[in-house]
């Protein structure tokens, strides 16, 4: 059954489903519409994240029930890309963290939560405001102080709309995500909130997220901060990763930069630099899994385990001779995860080297790097210097990277799903309203 009073706070990240139990997606927002002065705001839809990580707007007057534990929808719901509209507002993105005034009087505040509430004609009303007396402070996941109320819509005011709504709230309802979703949200945002958001992420996060975003979004969040915590950021992301942005900017710049990070962090970004684009060199990571041939498979899948090592990047260990940074000494050959996990744990990996498969050179081009891993169904490739040595290794999604186009993240289908999970291809569906 659903409630007739309910907070937004409790819907986000609920599931959506039909009316038969199938998934439809996952609630991210909750759209309102200002009526002007003296009239309650309307919650008119929902946005929901379905398949693909797309966000959709789906209509209240498609919302059969909605409580603290699922979202109920029907009918046909339109998968163009949700776009907000002059008059609309996000409540998680835009209404929360705002700072209010308390009609009697009695100072300021800051918006946590709204409680919406159904009307005797089915509609979704703004009810109550749930408020943290006092000023926002400031800096990631700052520690929020005054105590709470929970006001009615009409005890207290808006502060100027131009005011820039404080970031926090948005990260910490959206902490959950995987870097390239929260990468998907940034890149749906305007500059100015792009920016403002980016900057209170933590440095590490900010890495993560930088990696996924296009180019120019990229350079602009890594331009606004200041200068040593821009070049923190850069020692946080991956090599390869450092080194793209890094290529964007201005010599003077990314010179710069690179003087403030750490030597050794420097030293792997310089090396990739060095290559020309699209090159095996360009595109590789300088430190993938690497150990001697007297090396056991335990020692090895205690090295494929560790956190920070991708997935890709997991598939394999390259056995290599002293010393083992990258260059190398003489490559030897790959072992796959595979061998790895068949094989007793006192084994040394040099009995277990895949000799047949020739490392690439570094200077081979991005399709003979994407011919190879297709070919022998690689994760990632072994790439070596002229003179032999382990440079690195080439993952399959840093080939993904140069082979999809600049603005991958802005392609979209107009298909129309309904609720049962059923798509139908057609360009046209429920409107808004």
């Amino acid at each position: 059954m659903s409630s007739s009073k309910i907070f937004v706070a409790r819907l986000l990240g609920l599931d959506v489903f039909d009316p038969l139990g199938d998934r439809l997606g996952r609630l991210r927002d909750a759209v309102v519409l200002e009526r002007g002065p003296g009239r309650r705001a309307m919650c008119v839809g929902i946005v929901v994240e379905v398949l693909g990580k797309k966000r959709v707007f789906v209509p209240m007057t498609r919302v059969q029930s909605m409580s603290s534990e699922q979202v109920i929808a029907s009918g046909l719901v339109n998968l163009r890309r949700f776009q907000q509209r002059g008059a609309e507002t996000l409540v998680a993105a835009q209404v929360f963290d705002r700072r209010v005034t308390f009609l009697d009087g009695s100072g300021q505040g800051v918006v946590e939560d709204i409680g919406l509430i159904r009307q005797a004609n089915g509609d979704w009303a703004v009810d109550e405001y749930f408020v943290r007396r006092g000023t926002p402070g400031r800096g990631p996941f700052r520690r929020r102080g005054g105590n709470t109320v929970v006001v009615s819509w009409n005890e207290i005011v808006f502060g100027d709309v131009s005011e820039p709504q404080g970031a926090a709230q948005f990260i910490e309802s959206h902490d959950e995500l995987k870097p390239a979703d929260f990468a998907d949200a940034l890149h749906e945002m305007d500059e100015k909130r792009r920016l403002e958001v980016a900057t209170e992420l933590q440095d590490d996060r900010l890495a993560e997220v930088l990696q996924e975003l296009p180019d120019d979004e990229q350079v602009a969040i890594l331009s606004s901060l200041d200068t040593e915590r821009a070049a923190d950021v850069l020692e946080e992301m991956d090599p390869d990763d450092a080194a793209d942005l890094l290529s964007e900017l201005p010599e003077t710049q990314k010179e710069s930069l690179l003087q403030l990070m750490e030597p050794e962090d420097a030293e792997d970004v310089r090396r990739l630099l060095e290559y020309e684009e699209n090159t095996a060199g360009s595109m590789m990571t300088p430190v993938p899994v690497i150990l001697p041939p007297e090396a056991t498979v335990a020692e090895a899948l205690a090295s494929v385990r560790r956190e920070e090592i991708s997935p890709a990047l997991a598939a394999t260990v390259y056995v290599c001779r002293p010393p083992l940074e990258t260059p190398t000494g003489r490559y030897l050959g790959l072992v796959h995860i595979q061998e790895l996990l068949r094989s007793a744990p006192p084994e040394p990996v040099g009995k277990l080297v895949d000799k047949d498969l020739e490392p690439l050179s570094d200077l081979a081009d991005v399709q003979e790097v994407s011919r190879m891993l297709a070919t022998y169904d690689l994760t990632s490739a072994p790439v070596v210097n002229d003179e032999g040595r382990l440079v690195g290794a080439v993952t399959v999604d840093d080939v993904l990277d140069h082979l999809l186009p600049d603005d991958w993240r802005s392609h979209e289908d107009d298909a129309v799903v309904r609720p049962t999970g059923r798509t139908n291809l057609r360009s046209k569906g429920v409107k808004r309203g």
